[in-house]
């Protein structure tokens, strides 16, 4: 069996285990003190978490990797140009993978069209790991076109291609828990990684903090794009969309029909008041506690 095979192989046991023992832990050492009864957002998240597989299953994976491995015959995308040992190019092309992430997530945010899809996404009234992989069908879809473009012009083997959609995985579930870390280890592992606190700030509802903390594994994309920021107080973090913020609107059908209906205003509260903060300068080397 090659590498890519075992991979592929253990990545379903590794997230699942991974999945099972972050949502035992944060029960009991909670970020933040959950706003709605969990078995209803469970049933609504793992259903929607179930198609988001099925289609990255059926459609994101076969494509990305028949695209690597046909860049490997052929030659082509930039790592094919470089002249570099293996390993070189394992390291090269799983940064250059994360990299494009971040800016994807990016436009995710920015292009309203392809917002109102990911904003199934963030309307979450609570941020905890059942929150990792909600994300509407569609969204996942055309991501496969975004995968094409990606493997394509990077041209990443296809060992490193699922090695990194492992890690990418995985991080996914440790980023969105609502796991409380002592500060002390999570500032040490927000050098390089994405923690729960930095993530959850990008669930937050205000609108400029959602638009900020994009990375999915490496932290230091944010830092470099000037898109960090951590100075906001996890006690006044208030996770959701000011707009959908509504119990029906966390339905799986009002979800499935959110992209396609007029938008509402998204960072507003339904009084018409914007939800704003009034805080200092995001900073770069601090997270600041309750």
């Amino acid at each position: 069996m090659s590498l890519e095979a075992i991979f592929q192989t253990i990545t379903p046991v590794l997230l699942t285990g991974f999945f099972l023992v972050l949502f035992y832990y944060e029960r009991i050492f909670p970020l933040r003190r959950p706003k709605r009864s969990l078995a209803p957002r469970l049933a609504v998240n793992l259903t929607l978490s179930a198609l988001v597989f099925v289609v990255g299953g059926l459609v994101v994976r076969p494509v990305a990797l028949g695209v690597s491995w046909w860049t490997e015959r052929v030659s082509f995308g930039l790592l094919h140009f470089l002249t570099l040992p293996f390993w070189a190019q394992f390291v090269l092309g799983f940064l250059l993978m994360d990299l494009t992430i971040y800016y994807w997530h990016r436009i995710n945010h920015t292009w309203p069209i392809l917002w109102r899809f990911h904003n199934v996404h963030h309307v979450d009234p609570d941020l905890d790991v059942s929150t990792s992989f909600r994300f509407h069908f569609v969204e996942i879809l055309y991501s496969a076109l975004f995968r094409m473009v990606q493997v394509g012009l990077v041209g990443v083997a296809p060992l490193t291609y699922v090695v990194y959609e492992l890690v990418f995985q995985v991080c996914t579930v440790f980023h969105h828990s609502n796991l409380h870390l002592p500060i002390d280890w999570e500032r040490r592992i927000n050098r390089a990684l994405v923690t729960p606190r930095m993530h959850g700030v990008h669930h937050s509802v205000v609108g400029p903090e959602t638009n900020s903390n994009y990375s999915v594994v490496f932290s230091w994309w944010d830092r470099l794009n000037r898109s960090l920021r951590l100075n906001v107080p996890q006690g006044q973090v208030i996770i959701g969309v000011p707009g959908y913020l509504q119990p029906q609107d966390n339905s799986f059908s009002s979800l499935t029909a959110l992209p396609f209906l007029p938008q509402r205003p998204y960072w507003r509260w339904p009084s018409g008041k914007a939800s704003v903060r009034k805080v200092g300068k995001a900073s770069d080397n601090c997270f600041m506690e309750e």
